[in-house]
């Protein structure tokens, strides 16, 4: 199924070397670019769901481990089966000594998601399948990715701030494990429930940027953690994976500066601003990952004591949404959630990964399944062909 309404480009034979007649549209917008049976997305009437299972049932009735083997497998697992791929991530939860000492070396200023980026290339080297590229090898791979990239992010946190990396713990759930890593105390059922929706609302996406990235490096039949690391690159810019950290620095500013919310924002739209977290190429209505994040935000600012995150971005909400009719994105209330769940800004990308991962492999398991080079083609503007070429001293 596809997310787009617009036509595929007709494909050409494969001697051929012609490019299609389908017009470039910049930035590659509404063409289908691969066929997947992942995600399915309907962006005129707000639709997400994972191999066919909308993004709300799954909000409100499944949990991280569940949506991970449902994207892996393809189906919602059995009771044993869930318990089984529990049981293996939660025994991944750990990191050769190497890649510790590796967070250890770093500067403590450098960027939470270079150093992500770093770390996942690194970690091929320690890969009990590193030089395998079959579909088993890759779900085992998927499996402990999973798994490593939250003990990264919450290990470097921790390394970063002077703090001792907290062991593992093996009976806890993905979402509870990685906030008592990162935090050094076991979280509330709240906490943990909250974190537990937010990744599987930022499971996967279909074709966004990180995730074709990681299908063009697994094309090549390059391996796995070669196009993680390639998802991550791409992840880190702020068109992608940034912009909650955009919503939470403007948060902060009108909490310090005891700003009115709708006077900073009228401001900045003044100005000629850009307003992050507002509007999404895909979506022409509410984003339904928002949805629940807004209902996120509201109850674990009350129940945390810090309800003004929530307040302050509800007021800004319905100014934008009165004066621009632009609907909030999945980054807007992701910004005070994670905020309230104790995440730093410079995390919030970070932990994107630690939810997207699943996705990602997701998408790389099912290319190198039925692989073909992505190759397209682009639309030439240059100066007509044939244009010769002149010889220096004729140049003028």
């Amino acid at each position: 199924m596809s997310s787009v309404t617009s036509t595929p480009a007709t494909s050409t034979p494969a001697t051929s070397t012609a490019a299609t007649s389908t017009a470039a549209t910049k930035g590659m917008e509404g063409i289908v670019a691969t066929n997947s049976s992942i995600c399915y997305i309907d962006g005129d009437r707000g639709v997400l769901a994972y191999r066919g299972i909308d993004i709300h049932e799954l909000a409100d009735h499944s949990s991280f481990e569940e949506t991970c083997y449902l994207l892996w497998f393809g189906r919602l697992p059995k009771r044993v089966e869930l318990s089984e791929l529990r049981e293996r991530l939660a025994q991944e939860r750990e990191l050769d000594p190497a890649i510790i000492q590796f967070l250890r070396g770093v500067p403590r200023t450098a960027l939470p998601m270079d150093v992500l980026r770093t770390a996942v290339s690194a970690l091929a080297f320690y890969d009990a399948d590193d030089k395998k590229n079959d579909h088993e090898a890759n779900v085992r791979k998927a499996i402990r990715l999973t798994s490593q990239i939250a003990m990264i992010v919450a290990a470097y946190d921790r390394i970063r701030k002077g703090k001792p990396v907290v062991e593992a713990d093996r009976s806890i759930s993905h979402a509870a494990n990685f906030l008592l890593q990162l935090n050094g105390t076991k979280p509330s059922a709240t906490a943990e429930r909250a974190l537990d929706i937010a990744l599987v609302l930022h499971a996967d996406h279909e074709l966004n940027a990180s995730t074709f990235a990681a299908r063009v490096t697994a094309a090549t039949l390059s391996d796995m953690h070669s196009a993680i690391t390639s998802a991550i690159g791409t992840l880190k810019g702020p068109l992608h994976g940034g912009a909650n950290e955009a919503v939470f620095r403007i948060l902060q500013t009108i909490d310090r500066d005891r700003a009115d919310p709708v006077d900073y924002i009228r401001e900045m739209l003044a100005q000629k601003k850009k307003i992050p977290g507002f509007g999404h190429r895909v979506y022409h209505t509410e984003d339904p990952r928002a949805t629940h994040l807004r209902a996120m935000s509201r109850d674990l600012g009350r129940s945390s004591g810090q309800p003004q995150w929530y307040d302050m971005s509800e007021k800004i909400e319905r100014f934008i949404k009165a004066e621009k009719k632009l609907n909030a994105n999945v980054d807007f209330y992701s910004a005070s959630t994670y905020h309230t769940l104790g995440i730093d800004e410079d995390l919030f990308t970070p932990v994107f990964a630690v939810s997207r991962i699943s996705g990602w492999t997701a998408h790389v398991i099912e290319q190198l399944d039925d692989n073909r080079l992505i190759r397209p083609r682009a639309e030439y503007l240059g100066p007509e062909y044939p244009n010769h070429y002149v010889a220096m001293e004729k140049r003028g």
